[in-house]
């Protein structure tokens, strides 16, 4: 049903849609794969789960402001196709807003193009019979290169957190050191590919096909998303020309519940690999974006006859991971259960945190959510001399409605869940800890290598934000300069709970989860009931994990990774307060420290922000009188 208002149109969608997908085509097997040797025999297609859902989708179409005029401009990610040709999905959306969907789909004609660069040019691509050709730059295969020999260096030489940025194209090369590109991660040097399973939001089938190397381009490929009518017709007609692309809809029964999480399985010869990321799989979000990934280490094959309960890592990874896999109760997700037990595991340091939407009580209520990593927190974190001090900071790409004021969700419920630092400690008020947010502004956005279209991955609606004038007392502005990423607009998402000088940090999670209920889960039934709307996923990094010393400070390091995500430079009326490195690095009696810094400045700034909604950007300015000022509306 569409609904009309100043904000646009809006779709508001029922539950009652079960469908199988694929139906009409034979897939290959990966478990036939397996029992043939890594063979090529075609087996039977992936079963898809059926399932029903109410996804909020809305096309982000922002437009660019100019000095003394407003001039839209259409952005990277929607010169790929034409107004009508939309996939339906917004870059960054885990809130409860009802939005728009697509009015017609287009079937996509697959075209070489660089690796890391939006084509400005693709929507000749939806021609009939046109042969555009691409310049000999745009067909550079940066694996060539000894860089990616250097990550896989990297990987191996000490590294216990494998914790990466995505690279940027536009910035100095020294900071795309030691950053992964989605061509990195399927490296045949990573092993010898056998079958994948890609788990993500927004996806581009072509594109995707055209990240992996030549030789695992046939190779068995599983997508698990969320998309609904049009955007799943669309999705299957992407589809439809590779044999080897079986789709798999995750059951999404709750309203405006999103399938948000992005992992990867990737299934070797040598042995089995998970990837826990915030990119969509589109190239807009591997181009000029900050964004996190999580690496895990080869998990060998266990030795045929091993109990299930075999290869479990300290932090439960495994069990936690099938888990997960086993919420979306489908068959075609029943294969990768199995391949997980299958392998050893034992190797993992970080914890895993999911969402699975549904409504939870008692003990289940501890198994997702923001309920999980308080348990987590509870059970596994560490009391910190002076912690009462110590702020959480939270980073994010979109916002959610939070209610009336912090009291309904934010400072209670869920800051509840981000303070704990173990079962013994004593707990404050949850108002006098601090509580930062880090949200890109107008000026953010602006300066970015993108322009004003980075705002399509920005999305908070001025409908919501002027329900929750509240909220912007704790923001902060982005600011990366450590990683050369300050004018990349975040796509990542990262929490934390650091010292006030910014020397030590207590825990560290890198995730799909914006802010929002949606994504975290929101408590029903007088605190009895956990309801949580979108699969999510992310991991979170303790010291427990990783040495009983915790996280400090190792001066002259041998190795280290620079990865800035999110820190503090607070801006009041009468005083400035910066905040320098967040520094984490593993005191141990290992050869080789290894350093994590995570150096952010974060501005607190009461008058821009970025508000995206449909197909407006706004910028508006807080005025004193308590009231918006829009500068533009378009």
């Amino acid at each position: 049903m569409l609904q009309e208002s100043e904000h646009g149109k809006w779709t508001i969608s029922s539950s009652d849609e079960s469908t199988e997908e694929n139906s009409d085509n034979e897939k290959p097997s990966t478990s036939a794969l397996l029992s043939n040797g890594h063979g090529k025999n075609s087996g039977p297609h992936y079963p898809c789960s059926e399932a029903r859902k109410v996804a909020h989708k809305r096309r982000a179409s922002p437009a660019k402001f100019t000095e003394g005029s407003f001039l839209t401009e259409v952005s990277p990610a929607k010169k790929r196709r034409t107004s009508q040709e939309g996939l339906g999905w917004c870059l960054s959306s885990s809130d409860e807003e009802p939005e728009s969907q697509p009015k017609d789909v287009k079937k996509e004609m697959v075209k070489e193009e660089k690796y890391d660069m939006p084509e400005d040019q693709l929507s000749c691509l939806r021609k009939d019979n046109d042969s555009c050709s691409m310049s000999p730059k745009s067909e550079e295969h940066h694996e060539a290169s000894g860089e990616v020999r250097g990550i896989w260096d990297l990987l191996n030489g000490g590294n216990p957190f494998r914790f990466f940025l995505t690279k940027v194209k536009g910035i100095k090369s020294k900071y795309n050191s030691g950053a992964l590109h989605i061509k990195d991660i399927l490296s045949p040097l990573f092993g010898t590919l056998v079958s994948s399973a890609q788990f993500n939001y927004c996806i581009d089938v072509g594109w995707l096909i055209r990240q992996y190397p030549q030789e695992f381009r046939k190779k068995p490929l599983l997508i698990i998303h969320g998309e609904k009518r049009e955007s799943k017709a669309e999705l299957i007609a992407q589809a439809r020309p590779y044999e080897n692309v079986s789709l798999c809809q995750a059951k999404l029964d709750i309203a405006f519940g999103t399938h948000h999480t992005k992992m990867m399985l990737l299934l070797y010869e040598e042995g089995l690999r998970v990837v826990i990321h915030t990119s969509n799989l589109i190239a807009d979000d591997w181009y000029q974006k900050t964004q996190g990934i999580w690496l895990s280490p080869l998990y060998p094959r266990l030795p045929s006859g091993s109990p299930g309960s075999s290869g479990e890592s300290i932090t439960n990874f495994k069990s936690d991971l099938i888990n997960y896999l086993v919420s979306y109760n489908s068959p075609s997700l029943k294969e990768w259960v199995d391949i997980i037990q299958e392998h050893d595991l034992s190797e993992t340091r970080v914890y895993l945190i999911g969402s699975t939407p549904g409504r939870y009580q008692g003990s289940q209520k501890e198994k997702w959510g923001h309920f999980k990593l308080r348990k987590l927190l509870r059970d596994h974190a560490s009391p910190m001399p002076g912690q009462d001090s110590w702020p959480v900071i939270g980073q994010f790409s979109s916002i959610g409605s939070m209610g009336a004021d912090q009291s309904k969700w934010l400072c209670s419920e869920f800051q509840e869940s981000l303070v704990p630092l173990g079962n013994r400690t004593k707990t404050l008020a949850r108002h006098d800890i601090p509580v930062h947010l880090v949200y890109p502004t107008v000026d953010n956005v602006r300066q970015s290598l993108e322009g004003y279209p980075a705002g399509g991955s920005l999305p908070y609606s001025m409908q919501t934000a002027q329900k929750q004038l509240w909220l912007h007392s704790y923001f902060h502005k982005w600011s990366a300069e450590v990683s050369g990423r300050s004018h990349a607009m975040p796509h990542i998402k990262t929490y934390m709970r650091a010292s006030p000088d910014c020397q030590k940090i207590a825990w560290f999670l890198v995730t799909s989860a914006n802010l929002s209920k949606a994504a975290w889960g929101a408590l029903e039934k007088n605190g009895t009931q956990l309801m949580i709307r979108s699969y999510e996923l992310g991991v979170l990094f303790l010291p427990s994990a990783f040495t009983t010393h915790g996280f400090g400070i190792s001066p002259t390091p041998k190795h280290r990774i620079l990865m800035e995500t999110c820190g503090f430079h607070h801006e009041s009326y009468k005083q400035t307060l910066r905040l320098q490195h967040l520094t984490l690095s593993l005191l141990s009696s290992c050869e080789t420290d290894s350093l994590l810094i995570l150096r952010c400045e974060i501005v607190c700034c009461l008058t821009n922000f970025v508000f995206c909604n449909t197909s407006v950007i706004l910028k508006s300015v807080w005025r004193e009188n308590g009231k918006w000022e829009s500068l533009a509306k378009l």
